[in-house]
């Protein structure tokens, strides 16, 4: 009789945030032996408590260390086999410690970054984004020329990122009588929940199509444009919405006269709804691409309609 082949060993640095918990909660469920990088400020701080104690329970051991520590990140990246990065987008070159340690261990056969948004290699807002995608950029090629084993997750835009407003600056629930629309309305955005994009992910870190690879995320239903969105809640609150467009000229006008960080918000609504960089592009596997949900059909997620129906 053939035996199973072992589950690989998952390490999830960031547990403690929401896409971090719903990793290594997968990770667990998928039968992974799964450990958490956590720092010591988070053991003594008391409103994280109830947080580590339900990583604990459900099966996850807990590590203390830091990505400042080197020490206590070889003794975790040794335990391991893959190491999956969840911190937040702007302390990604906070990895660069944790790459130096990965590419000191041969036992590990997987990386993948904090990423989980656009490919930060296809967008092209470099004079407005603050460094944003630069910096998923410079962290790439680090993995690369270290010859490290990755897999890149490039997901869209998270559901509970612009979709609760309908992509209105500002707002903070989806508009009842009027609605602005940037450009003509018609280039396609992808969303995704963070729990689906973390189901995803876990999938891929035992599967060879996926080494090297940047897996995609373009859900059948999770592929809309402005006038698609607006299309849908109208359709949900039997109401039309009166219509302001606003032209690509007036957006950059507003994002040039506004500060950093505020103008952020307008600067992913320019790159995605206008410039279309979620979706200007075919997957293609030649060039290191692959499909997600062709992968992995098995992958229940939820739809854009879904999520709307949860702000009625």
């Amino acid at each position: 009789m053939e035996k199973t082949k072992e589950k690989s060993r998952v390490l999830v640095i960031g547990a403690t945030g929401r896409l971090g918990h719903y990793l290594t909660r997968f990770s667990i469920q998928s039968g992974h032996p799964t450990f958490a990088l956590i720092r010591n400020s988070t053991f003594s701080d008391p409103s994280k408590s109830a947080n580590l104690e339900s990583l604990s329970s459900a099966g996850v051991t807990l590590l203390k260390g830091s990505l400042d520590d080197e020490a206590s990140l070889e003794e975790a990246v040794s335990k391991v086999d893959v190491v999956i990065s969840a911190i937040p987008s702007k302390h990604v070159l906070d990895q660069k410690l944790l790459i130096n340690v990965i590419k000191r261990t041969p036992s590990i056969t997987r990386f993948i970054p904090a990423e989980y948004g656009a490919d930060p290699d296809k967008t092209q807002v470099s004079d407005l984004d603050h460094g944003f995608y630069s910096k998923k950029s410079e962290i790439r090629r680090l993995i690369e020329s270290s010859n490290i084993p990755y897999t890149y997750i490039c997901c869209g835009l998270f559901m509970r990122i612009l979709l609760p407003s309908l992509v209105q600056p500002g707002l903070q629930s989806p508009p009842v009588d009027k609605v602005t629309v940037f450009g003509d309305g018609n280039v396609k955005a992808v969303f995704v929940s963070e729990v689906d994009a973390a189901a995803f992910t876990i999938k891929t870190i035992d599967d060879p199509r996926t080494l090297n690879k940047t897996l995609y995320l373009r859900p059948c239903g999770n592929v809309c444009s402005m006038n698609d969105l607006v299309e849908m809640w109208e359709g949900k609150i039997e109401k039309r919405l009166v219509k302001t467009f606003v032209t690509e000229s007036q957006l950059l006008e507003k994002i040039k006269e506004t500060p950093y960080p505020d103008d952020m918000e307008m600067v992913f609504i320019y790159s995605f709804f206008i410039k279309g960089h979620h979706t200007y592009f075919e997957i293609d596997e030649s060039c290191g691409g692959v499909n997600g949900t062709e992968l992995y059909p098995d992958v229940k997620y939820m739809t854009v309609s879904e999520f709307l129906d949860t702000l009625l």
